[in-house]
C-alpha cells in the first residue's frame, strides 16, 4: 500500500473506479485514531467498537456528500463524534440516567469492562474526565490525548477557537482540582 496522502485519497474517492481501494485505505489509516477517540468518550470497547463501524459505514455511505471543504480527517472525526454523543444520548434514555449523573454511570461502564487496563492511575484520571462537563470532556481528550489542533476541533465542533481555547483551559482546572483535592 502506498503512503496516505489526503489529497489524493479525495481525488480517488470521487472515482468510481478508484473509490472501494481508497475507502480500505481511509479504515485503515483512521481506524486507530477514531477508535481512541470513540473509546475515550463511552469507554467500553464493544461499544467503541460498534460505533467505530457505524462511523465507516455512514462515512461510506455518505461519501457523495463530502465536498472537501473540511479535511476528510476533520470530516470523519465529525461523524465519529456525533455517532458518539447520539449513543450516550440513547444509553442515557434506556438506562433513566439523569444528565448529571452521566459521569457515574459512564465510571460503573469504564470499571466494568473488561479490556480497561489502566492502573489506578489511569482510572483516577478518567474519573475527573468524567466529571466534566460532555463539551469539556470531549474538548480536553481531543486536545491532551491526540493533541489536535485547535482549529480542527473548531471545525469538527463548530465552535470557535477562543472558546475551544476557554473550554481545554477550564478542563484542566478543574481535572488539577479534582486530582489534587484527593491526595
Amino acid at each position: 500500500m502506498q503512503q496516505y496522502k489526503e489529497d489524493d485519497i479525495e481525488k480517488r474517492l470521487r472515482d468510481p473506479e478508484t473509490q472501494r481501494d481508497a475507502f480500505a485505505e481511509v479504515v485503515a489509516a483512521y481506524s486507530e485514531k477514531l477508535y481512541w477517540q470513540i473509546r475515550r468518550m463511552v469507554l467500553g470497547h464493544e461499544d467503541a467498537n460498534d460505533i467505530l463501524q457505524n462511523t465507516f459505514l455512514k462515512a461510506w455511505l455518505n461519501l457523495d456528500n463530502f465536498r472537501g471543504e473540511a479535511k476528510l480527517s476533520t470530516w470523519m472525526y465529525k461523524i465519529a463524534v456525533n455517532e458518539c454523543i447520539t449513543f450516550l444520548n440513547k444509553q442515557r434514555a434506556t438506562n433513566n440516567v439523569p444528565l448529571d449523573d452521566t459521569d457515574v454511570y459512564l465510571l460503573q461502564t469504564l470499571t466494568a469492562d473488561e479490556y480497561f487496563d489502566g492502573d489506578a492511575i489511569e482510572k483516577k484520571l478518567q474519573e475527573a474526565i468524567l466529571c466534566l462537563p460532555e463539551k469539556q470532556r470531549l474538548v480536553f481528550t481531543m486536545k491532551y490525548y491526540e493533541n489536535m489542533k485547535y482549529e480542527d476541533m473548531s471545525e469538527i465542533l463548530g465552535t470557535s477557537v477562543g472558546a475551544l481555547k476557554a473550554s481545554y483551559h477550564h478542563a484542566v482546572k478543574k481535572i488539577e482540582t479534582f486530582l489534587t483535592n484527593d491526595i
